[in-house]
């Protein structure tokens, strides 16, 4: 069949491409051989969700005392958490479906593969077809890094996915990697009683994020019983017998850890793999495709987007370069996206949320900072609501106003970091910020009160 566009695959980036190609008139098909929605509704964002909100459901039942309110007898049914994970993923995908109906999108089950120029092979199920379009998107993603002697078994060495379907939850896990991935498996898990040791390579967890959040982090984990090794690495997994034995290289030698479990959470690979890339000659560079600032290859009418191009993995950052690349296609003229205003997220009780330079990032740079940071341990919502744990830290060049920076760490944090997104991207200053009334009593007064710490003008401190 000939198309105005095909994407390939139907995660964040491909889905919301697709729906704004047919938004501007296009014919468009999307092609995907498991699921729609991808990796991010079916077996990442969404599900990861709906397993973390059972886990604070139930902390919250075990300090429930600490709001006046007794409970007796709570427990964790860790079959009917996961069965419930799965349903919100399968009515989630059930919405793409219908959001691909409702924009008269064509759904072509199968795996795809570049045969010539303008043209896509689709096999379904042994049976292949050719679809022709003047413009192919290429939005396949990405899966979960295998570490060199951590050969995932999907059993005993699992992988993200399996984290999220388990049959009976292990008394026992070793977490490698202490990213967004990694830390909130560790959440999650050892909130249901999982005694869970994180390993991490870099000098912190959270290594991408500011530093102070990373050590109010490793504070709060460790209090909730969570070792963490940093400086760490391991080096091979030992599955003969009825566990796992961990061979953990450390800075004073080697240890062994045993587990029931192994969860290698140490990034993601992209899936580039039998898409005929080399057929076409589409360039690609250490393990991504190569595309200009509207997701062009150097083959013309074919684009990548999302995980397999280089930039941030994550799926708000698909989602707008699929909308800006279908944009470019259809003459719009889009700017490019501003990789520097990139909000980061991390699900774990406290949240994590973040965007812009952290403090040692901004003084790299050479610039001449005001720092401002407001603990919600002042903060009266926070007071009121149980969770005083966290701050909001804000960074801002001195000389010009700029905001260079914003990180959290708190209850409910990846909801207001749009705040700071938004003004960085309308280049706020602070003191447009301090004169913004915010609503009391909000978690989100914090932002305002410590950008008035940055310029000495804070009431509450």
């Amino acid at each position: 069949m000939k198309f105005d566009i095909i994407v390939v695959g139907s995660g964040p980036g491909g889905y919301v491409a697709a729906i704004r190609a047919s938004q501007l008139g296009k014919n468009v098909a999307i092609v995907e051989k498991a699921e729609l929605g991808g990796i991010c509704l079916n077996w990442g964002c969404i599900p990861t969700k709906a397993l973390l909100k059972s886990a604070q459901v139930f902390e919250y039942l075990k300090h429930s005392a600490d709001y006046g309110i007794t409970v007796k007898d709570s427990s964790a049914d860790f079959e009917a958490i996961v069965k419930r994970s799965r349903g919100v993923a399968s009515n989630m995908s059930k919405g793409i479906e219908f959001l691909m109906k409702k924009n008269k999108i064509t759904v072509i089950k199968g795996a795809a593969k570049l045969t010539a120029p303008k043209k896509v092979e689709v096999d379904t199920d042994g049976k292949k077809e050719i679809h022709e379009a003047d413009h192919i998107i290429l939005a396949t993603g990405a899966r979960s890094r295998e570490l060199p002697g951590v050969k995932q078994d999907g059993k005993k060495i699992i992988g993200y996915r399996e984290a999220m379907v388990l049959p009976k939850q292990p008394k026992s896990m070793v977490v490698i990697g202490s990213g967004a991935i990694g830390m909130e498996f560790a959440y999650f898990y050892s909130t249901l009683g999982t005694k869970v040791t994180i390993v991490e390579f870099m000098n912190r967890i959270l290594p991408v994020e500011d530093e102070e959040v990373s050590k109010a982090m490793e504070k709060i984990y460790k209090k909730n019983g969570v070792e963490i090794m940093t400086e760490s690495a391991v080096e091979n997994v030992d599955t003969a017998g009825a566990g796992c034995k961990v061979n953990v290289k450390t800075k004073t030698g080697n240890v062994t850890l045993e587990a029931d479990i192994v969860l290698s959470a140490a990034g993601v690979v992209t899936n580039l793999e039998n898409l005929g890339l080399e057929t076409l000659g589409v360039k690609t560079d250490k393990g991504k495709i190569v595309v200009d600032d509207h997701y062009k290859t150097n083959v013309a009418g074919v684009y990548a987007i999302g995980d397999i191009v280089h930039g941030p993995a994550l799926a708000h950052v698909a989602s707008a370069e699929g909308i800006i690349c279908v944009e470019a296609i259809a003459g719009l003229k889009p700017h490019a996206l501003n990789y520097n205003n990139i909000p980061g997220c991390t699900y774990t009780h406290p949240e994590v949320a973040s965007v812009g330079l952290t403090e040692a990032q901004a003084k790299e740079k050479g610039y001449d900072i005001k720092v401002g940071k407001f603990p919600f341990s002042a903060s009266g919502k926070a007071s009121a609501s149980g969770h005083k744990d966290g701050f909001v830290k804000v960074i801002f060049d001195a000389k010009y106003g700029e905001w260079l920076g914003c990180h959290m760490i708190g209850e409910g944090v990846t909801d207001m970091i749009a705040e700071a997104v938004v003004a960085r991207n309308l280049e706020t200053t602070g003191h447009e910020i301090i004169k913004s009334v915010h609503p009391h009593p909000t978690m989100s007064e914090a932002i305002m009160e410590a950008v008035a710490q940055a310029y000495n003008e804070c009431i509450h401190l």
